[in-house]
């Protein structure tokens, strides 16, 4: 991996630049990555950094939504903003010779953005729309129950696209306060790469970041998944079941065995076809199209999730069966068949992952922002080849806490 870590300093803050410089396309991509400014800070108004991106998007206050828009079009350049649950991003990207126009563009909107009731009205009804549609996918009604359940009194609790209820009470002075709070110096990391150098780059980035407020410093809340196990059921009109669950999985990001975990949910989960879920659920009984699990890891937390959809009449079978194939996953480890499978799948498909410029930025910025170092994925690669099937089963027997399924269920 080329991309190296830099840092520019604006009004006394160093911001980390995560630089890549690729010649081979005449291209420009940045990111402005906002940490800890994520739906997780939209505390008792869920949704909110979710249609604050939706406004950012609208242009600016001079220009407004059209002009805005047709600006990037006539350029040939993409601007937008975006929200995970730790992070807000605006994204910029273009060909090299249209990038200073592509940077002006940005500045503006940073600086102007289009706080006008009417645009906010237009995007709150369009969201409105899609969360009452939302209503009859039962996937995503099953994944809100789930959350509620396992992240209660959390950040966690609510879906990023906030509820009906929550969107209709959002006013411009609310994306304003949080935008002002997001936006800051030292909330940023910029990531950046393409046919540029980075003394070309430090001085586009001082002259784009120079009005921005500093802001605070402020840590990630660790957010814990309830250890106890927990059913919920929702009746619907459906003609077959959704099944999402969920346990406690006690990791963090910057663990020493993350590599482990990374083994681990690939065989009983994560890698489609071959995997303990799908074989057993699918192949052996019948009873799913497809079965997932796997687990996440967050810098803010940490948990093992899976679904599946099954028949109506076999939604109690499968949920003991996910139950009772975790138990035994526990309890018995793995084959040194499933190992052998995984550490060939995930050592021979490595060179897959880091075959695009925005790749290697992705996966620089990923190891930044946890906290681990630039060679991480050279090292885990190498620990993985070594793992011993002993050394693995150990890992797995140690987190009997996987055994705490919660299950979120719609049926008829």
């Amino acid at each position: 991996m080329s991309a190296t870590i830099k840092h520019v300093t604006i009004s006394g803050v160093e911001i980390p630049v995560i630089f890549e410089q690729e010649n081979s396309l005449p291209t420009f991509n940045m990111q402005l990555v906002f940490k800890n400014s994520g739906y997780i800070q939209d505390k008792t108004k869920p949704g909110l950094a979710n249609i604050s991106a939706k406004l950012l998007n609208e242009g600016t206050k001079e220009l407004g939504s059209v002009k805005f828009a047709q600006k990037l079009e006539n350029r040939a350049i993409s601007l937008s903003a975006s929200n995970g649950f730790e992070t807000f991003v605006i994204e910029l990207a273009s060909l090299k010779s249209e990038y200073t126009t592509g940077l002006k563009l940005l500045k503006d909107l940073l600086a102007s953005p289009n706080y006008d009731k009417n645009v906010l009205d237009k995007i709150k009804t369009t969201q409105m729309g899609v969360l009452k549609r939302k209503e009859n996918d039962y996937d995503y009604v099953a994944k809100n129950n789930l959350k509620k359940l396992i992240f209660k009194d959390t950040a966690l609790e609510n879906p990023s696209s906030g509820t009906i209820e929550s969107i209709a009470n959002i006013k411009v002075k609310d994306i304003k306060a949080f935008l002002d709070n997001a936006l800051t110096l030292n909330n940023l990391i910029v990531v950046a790469g393409g046919e540029i150098t980075f003394e070309e780059l430090e001085k586009q980035i001082k002259k784009l970041l120079t009005n921005l407020p500093k802001g605070k410093n402020e840590e990630l809340e660790t957010i814990s998944i309830t250890s106890k196990a927990q059913v919920k059921e929702e009746i619907k009109e459906t003609e077959q079941a959704y099944i999402y669950f969920a346990s406690p999985f006690f990791m963090t990001s910057q663990d020493q065995h993350t590599y482990l975990a990374k083994v681990a949910s690939f065989i009983l989960g994560g890698s489609g076809f071959g995997s303990r879920l799908m074989e057993e659920i699918r192949v052996k009984r019948g009873l799913a199209y497809s079965a997932y699990g796997y687990i996440s890891v967050n810098k803010s937390h940490t948990y093992f999730t899976g679904y599946l959809q099954t028949k109506l009449e076999s939604a109690k079978e499968a949920q003991e069966l996910v139950q009772e194939l975790v138990n035994e996953f526990v309890k018995k480890g793995v084959t040194q068949k499933e190992l052998d499978s995984a550490k060939k799948f995930l050592l021979g498909s490595e060179p897959l992952r880091t075959e695009t410029l925005s790749q290697r930025l992705n996966r620089a910025f990923t190891y930044y922002y946890r906290g681990l170092g630039a060679n991480f994925a050279e090292l885990e690669l190498k620990k993985i080849e070594k793992v011993e099937l002993e050394e693995l089963n150990n890992f797995i027997k140690s987190h009997q806490e996987i055994e705490q399924l919660s299950f979120s269920i719609v049926r008829k």
